[in-house]
């Protein structure tokens, strides 16, 4: 079994058959006889040793031993796929997709001015986006529904990320707020804040959670709300303090809506990274892509001044 490697053409004939439910149907999407059909399914399982495929009423199903191997051979066909398309791009020069999952946060400061700073350099190009949490993104890098994952370095949970910049969260207030005009920020005042975070399941919140630990804080129950804009602007009406990262809130401080208030010298620090699946290379355009979101994101996190 350790030499065993079938041919292309019958583990085709194998999964064609599984999705169709029928050795007729699989014929015709290949193109072949339904002879043809049979004759590379006997000849895999005898390679394989079990039988793959059973009838069941007018259809035919996966055996036990079926699904295991399907599963695999649908990894190495999508693999397959994909080579094919990004050698087809290269020789037209961009004509290719590139599928991007990230964070609802970066799909809308960060990801907009990536997307035209890309297209300039692959205007044929098909940018796919998905927003999500990281780790639900990571399982669907791995599933091969995705080529690249933008996240906290932390989440990643793959050892081939690509660090692309880092930040450090803040205290935003209403210009009304003590703090706004240098008010003290002391354990005593923190613990009688009432606060507005980000949602609990992220790390974030769990690296917000940390701070407060490590100060000996014990927190009012926070406003924990799912939405960036809805931070912003319950904060701006005084409803409490948000903790966001600067770039998140750098109109409202430019223009005085907000007032941003630093955490202090061991400020909540997160690193973002690009991840794609282990032992894979990035292509020349997914490098452009990685290039430019380091590029903006760097940018995008320098200090807010007003």
């Amino acid at each position: 079994m350790s030499e065993f490697l079938p041919d292309l053409r019958l583990v085709r004939a194998f999964v064609a058959v599984a999705d169709e439910g029928s050795f007729t149907m699989a014929a015709k999407r290949l193109c072949l006889t339904q002879s043809a059909i049979s004759h590379s399914l006997r000849a895999l399982e005898d390679q394989l040793g079990c039988r793959l495929l059973d009838r069941q009423g007018k259809r035919t199903v996966p055996t036990p031993e079926g699904e295991v191997f399907i599963r695999r051979c649908r990894r190495a066909l999508s693999e397959l796929e994909h080579a094919e398309r990004e050698l087809d791009g290269l020789k037209r020069w961009g004509q290719v997709r590139i599928r991007v999952g990230a964070p609802h946060s970066l799909c809308h400061f960060l990801l907009p001015t990536v997307l035209r700073e890309f297209r300039d350099c692959f205007p044929r190009c098909e940018p796919v986006i998905e927003a999500g949490d990281t780790s639900w993104l990571i399982n669907r890098l791995e599933d091969h529904g995705l080529d690249l994952v933008i996240g906290l370095g932390n989440e990643g949970q793959l050892e081939s990320g690509r660090t692309l910049f880092s930040d450090e969260m803040t205290f935003i207030v209403s210009p009304a707020h003590p703090w706004a005009t240098g008010g003290p920020i002391t354990p005593e005042s923190l613990s009688t804040m009432q606060f507005i975070v980000y949602t609990r399941s992220t790390h974030t919140h769990r690296l917000v959670e940390n701070w407060f630990e490590q100060r000996g804080v014990r927190l009012r129950a926070p406003l924990v709300l799912g939405d960036m804009e809805a931070i912003k602007e319950m904060t701006r009406i005084g409803l409490g303090v948000g903790i966001v990262a600067p770039w998140v809130a750098r109109k409202e401080i430019a223009d005085g809506r907000l007032v941003a208030v630093p955490m202090g010298d061991h400020a909540v620090r997160r690193d973002w990274a690009v991840f794609t699946r282990v032992k894979r290379n990035f292509t020349l355009v997914e490098e452009t892509f990685v290039g430019i979101c380091g590029m903006i994101g760097k940018e995008m996190a320098r200090p807010v001044t007003v």
